[in-house]
């Protein structure tokens, strides 16, 4: 039985007054591991620590100083790689060989991303605008930052919360998820190693503890990646205190298929976008809108690329196959199960529809056809194997489906009409449209949404800004 710690001012210690956490292995459904239940005491000795790090030195620190930290976080990642896919596989019951490939790569690229971009803050130029009067421009760190990742993809939303919040040359006390801290709790320890005390400080825990961090009266702002009842807490939780929130919330995103479009390749990359980490991608193509004249073509070829998508329980070493995990733990196999199990009699599942058989909360992929705008598995995000396929006739159509939902975060078109497709990423309203792709990220461009699916950008330069606060100082002269 493996035990987990929390990380405060650099030191492994457990929640004080020793109350802990069962950690299941999604694959198997059985306790491994146990982690922190940690209380407001705990979260309290956490905040006391990033506060006195950022006052005594990593708040004044040059950009310079904070990129060479950062730099040496991203080596120490890059060198640990295969220790922390194992953490992570093991955890979430991931395919080994895409989380090495998928996640270790991209988390280290975007910490040394953010190392570069600490060192490119921008703000107004100094000038005259008042006669006798020169104005410049101060973009500073918030202090101390609160953040609370989710148990999708807890190392690299760590590394999403970690990056601009040391950039900009703020502390940070960080929470992953109850059901997954082994990775994060590594990469505390990592961070440990190459980072002044108190600088990342990570405090396991649930629901409660999440809560202790939101309220208490140090953290400048919160910061948190999960569903959009969670979200809505944070808020309400930091309103009376009129703290920031940054809020990466749930996502339902639409896939609007035209009939130009290329349907093999569009149901291949869809498939991937679908199914990849089970579904459990807030940008999972999930909602297929397709023309009414290929519709049906469209959801065949769907489900004959999920005959192909094995379990992790059954990866090989070396395999090129695509494999993908179990969900995360038996309540969202509820969740998931009985939103299949609801669909209206005249919607068709074509594949899947049920759990897996054997143990462990696997879900086999899932296409559901001939769905309406109306229906619930089309109106909430399902964070699950499972594609649902409906029609449009019109452009009007598509938009209007396409829009026609609480969430606002990523979106897809596909099409060979280039015209089409310019006026189709204006009409989507998300704060992501990809034209002929689904799910592809990169550091350099940000990640965020609208309406229910929160505000506030992660990754790219819009990320650290968010980070940061604008000062303008205005001086006399003679």
């Amino acid at each position: 039985m493996r035990t987990f710690h929390n990380i405060v001012d650099g030191k492994p210690v457990q929640a004080s007054d020793g109350r802990t956490l069962d950690i299941h292995d999604p694959k198997t459904g059985e306790v491994y591991a146990t982690s922190p239940l940690s209380g407001p005491a705990d979260v309290d000795a956490a905040y006391q620590s990033a506060q006195r790090a950022f006052q005594n030195g990593w708040g004044d620190t040059t950009p310079s100083d904070r990129m060479n930290g950062l730099l040496a976080l991203a080596a120490a990642v890059e060198e640990h790689g295969p220790e922390l896919a194992e953490l992570e596989a093991q955890n979430t019951g991931k395919p080994l060989g895409l989380t090495l490939s998928e996640e270790i790569g991209p988390m280290v690229d975007q910490l040394r991303f953010f190392a570069g971009a600490a060192r490119h803050l921008e703000g107004r130029a100094t000038a005259e605008y008042m006669e006798g009067h020169s104005s410049s421009i101060r973009r500073e760190p918030l202090g101390v930052i609160g953040s609370v990742a989710p148990w999708n993809y807890p190392m690299m939303m760590a590394v999403w919360k970690i990056g601009p919040a040391l950039a900009a040359g703020n502390t940070l006390v960080l929470k992953p998820s109850d059901t997954t801290p082994a990775s994060t709790v590594r990469l505390g320890e990592l961070a440990a190693e190459v980072l002044p005390p108190g600088v990342l400080n990570v405090v396991c825990g649930d629901r409660s503890t999440g809560a202790a961090m939101t309220d208490h009266d140090i953290p400048a702002m919160v910061a948190i990646t999960g569903s959009v009842a969670a979200g809505k807490a944070v808020a309400a939780a930091a309103a009376p205190r009129v703290k920031r929130v940054h809020l990466e919330l749930g996502g339902n995103a639409p896939v609007v298929v035209f009939e130009d479009a290329d349907i093999a390749a569009a149901a291949a990359d869809i498939a991937v976008a679908g199914f990849f980490n089970a579904g459990q991608d807030c940008t999972a193509a999930t909602r297929v809108i397709a023309h009414e004249s290929i519709a049906v073509e469209l959801a065949d070829a769907l489900a004959a690329e999920a005959a192909a998508v094995r379990f992790s329980r059954d990866e090989t070493e070396g395999s090129e196959d695509f494999f993908i995990p179990p969900l995360n733990n038996a309540d969202q196999m509820a969740k998931v199960s009985g939103l299949v199990s609801r669909v209206p009699s005249s919607a068709r599942v074509l594949c899947g529809g049920s759990p897996a058989d054997g143990a462990g909360w696997f879900y086999p992929p899932t296409v559901v056809a001939g769905v309406a705008h109306e229906d619930e598995i089309v109106q909430t995000e399902i964070f699950g194997p499972v594609i649902t396929v409906q029609s449009f006739g019109s452009e009007a159509e598509a938009i209007a489906a396409a829009n026609g939902t609480s969430y606002g975060l990523a979106s897809s078109v596909w099409t060979a009409d280039h015209s089409r497709a310019v006026r189709l990423s204006k009409a989507l309203d998300f704060g992501c449209v990809w034209v002929n792709c689904h799910i592809p990220l990169v550091a350099e461009m940000p990640h965020g949404g609208f309406k229910e699916s929160g505000y506030g950008k992660d990754l790219s330069g819009y990320s650290l800004e968010d980070y940061t606060r604008v000062k303008h100082v205005m001086s006399k002269y003679v």
